[in-house]
């Protein structure tokens, strides 16, 4: 009998008890995978929708918020004339309820800025102009709201137009409700403000040329802050806020799965006591009993972080169905996430098995004589 199927026939003892503790370390990692993959879908679908606008810097005050702090809008001005400054598009991003959508983008731009740019036609047609009472929806969008040309759209206290469908290029764009800068601005309040500027770069920009960009921006502008458009929302302290507490709450997941763990590991070392000390009686050196337990509380990780991984990437494709999600994010289920969560369960798994370890090598031979 070699070492391994000794691993393995350890674990199919109580296969009932080794079932649920798996179950229990599945859980753990299905919340990692999920948690982590949402909060980092979260910005990389922010990040593509910028590059999709042709946004190289992003001049915005995020705070503590998901979406930035108004500022005056005549701030653009200090901009749009600096050396590198290839265009600017000044705009109000807001995350709002919509009729039946408890949460979608509103990205209000300004009229005849490059950020129209990345919009193409699936039906319908842009606004005639910055004062026409109209919208148009990313696909993702419609879809939500059930909406389609020709229909009205109740956005706060007034009712707009549904003059056009459009495929943005990215997830944010396509779950986003389409407006003039100056149109959202009045239906909202908020005249000569706003709360983001995109920027583009002129071609051939360094990096250095482009860090002495937002260098000066900053400088000029202290009510917001320039940065990459890679950057912008992982420095926000929402986003921060929001990644931290997927992580927090995937540990306290996992450490319910240690404790499930170490109890089945325990308990294995409770009923083969009389095993053990018979291996040690012929000769296993204590290393290699504390080993065995080891092996079989990793196996018993592995085996529960593969489940937990398909549990976790088959209810994130299920959860960004739900309307109250669509359109916000993609999630980021790369093969480093995957890969790290299984790394986790495996370490789960060897650190609930080193207290049974150490009482497994604490047997003496002639217990085996007591059963």
């Amino acid at each position: 009998m070699t070492f391994l199927s000794i691993v393995s026939r350890g674990l199919m003892r109580r296969p009932v008890r080794t079932g649920l503790t798996m179950i229990g370390i599945a859980i753990g990692i299905a919340a990692v995978v999920a948690l982590v993959g949402m909060s980092r879908g979260f910005q990389t679908s922010w990040t593509n929708g910028l590059k999709t606008r042709g946004t190289d810097i992003v001049v915005s005050n995020m705070g503590s918020a998901l979406t930035p702090k108004p500022f005056a809008a005549t701030q653009a001005d200090k901009i749009k004339s600096l050396p590198h400054v290839a265009a600017i598009c000044t705009l109000m991003v807001d995350l709002i309820s919509v009729e039946k959508a408890d949460m979608m983008i509103v990205s209000a731009r300004q009229w005849g800025g490059f950020s129209w740019g990345n919009l193409k036609i699936v039906s319908g047609r842009l606004p005639k102009d910055e004062k026409e009472k109209a919208v148009v929806l990313g696909q993702t969008a419609a879809d939500v709201l059930k909406k389609k040309v020709g229909d009205t759209l109740q956005l706060e206290t007034d009712e707009l137009q549904v003059v056009g469908i459009v495929d943005g290029g990215a997830i944010v764009e396509n779950g986003s409700v389409i407006l003039s800068l100056s149109l959202y601005q009045e239906i909202t309040g908020n005249d000569g403000k706003i709360n983001v500027i995109d920027l583009r770069m002129t071609p051939g920009t360094t990096k250095e040329e482009a860090a002495e960009l937002t260098e000066r921006i900053n400088s000029l502008v202290p009510e917001a802050k320039a940065v990459s458009a890679g950057d912008n929302i992982r420095n926000s302290q929402g986003y921060r806020i929001i990644n931290a507490m997927s992580w927090g709450t995937s540990l306290l997941a996992v450490l319910v799965g240690v404790l499930g763990v170490m109890n089945t590991m325990l308990m294995t070392v409770f009923e083969r006591r009389q095993e053990i000390c018979i291996l040690l009686a012929v000769g296993w050196r204590r290393g290699r009993v504390v080993r065995m337990i080891l092996w079989e509380s990793a196996l018993l990780g592995f085996l529960g972080g593969i489940g937990g991984v398909v549990l976790g990437v088959i209810g994130v494709k299920i959860l960004i169905t739900a309307p109250a999600i669509k359109g916000l994010l993609e999630p980021d289920l790369n093969a480093v996430l995957l890969a790290q969560a299984v790394v986790i369960s495996v370490v789960v798994g060897v650190i609930s098995g080193l207290y049974p370890g150490w009482r497994s090598s604490r047997l003496m031979p002639s217990q085996a004589l007591h059963g």
